[in-house]
């Protein structure tokens, strides 16, 4: 099978907001997209990281690029802030090659964002 463009969702959350705990959080659910899925570094195309208004103690991309992940685009944008919605909470779209079906992708979630997406297996 040729390999084609696919993308994986992923998000975590924060007891709280402090450069510790962002860059461990983050380094956590990008680790574990990478080694569940077995993407390679240079099947990634680029991740998306977005982030609750309550995440301002530094940028989930440079806890990324501390993995190594410096050469590829990566970028961070503000989450909605819908009432009622998940606090302290960042969300991964990461974006790569492979020869994996879409139904054969495991989708991470840790920590309180595990109730996000109940209908995925574990």
């Amino acid at each position: 099978m040729t390999a084609v463009l696919r993308a994986l969702r992923g998000a975590t959350t924060l007891d709280e907001d402090t450069v510790e705990q962002v860059n461990d959080r983050v380094q956590a659910l990008v680790s574990s997209m990478l080694e569940r899925n077995g993407i390679g570094h240079d099947d990634l195309v680029s991740i998306v990281f977005t982030a609750t208004e309550d995440v301002s103690s530094m940028f989930p991309a440079t806890a990324a690029r501390a993995l190594g992940l410096g050469d590829v685009p990566l970028i961070c944008a503000r989450e909605l802030a819908i009432k009622g919605a998940m606090p302290r909470c960042v969300r991964v779209l990461m974006h790569f090659y492979t020869e994996a079906s879409r139904d054969a992708l495991h989708h991470v979630y840790l920590e309180g964002a595990r109730g996000l997406r109940d209908d995925l297996p574990d």
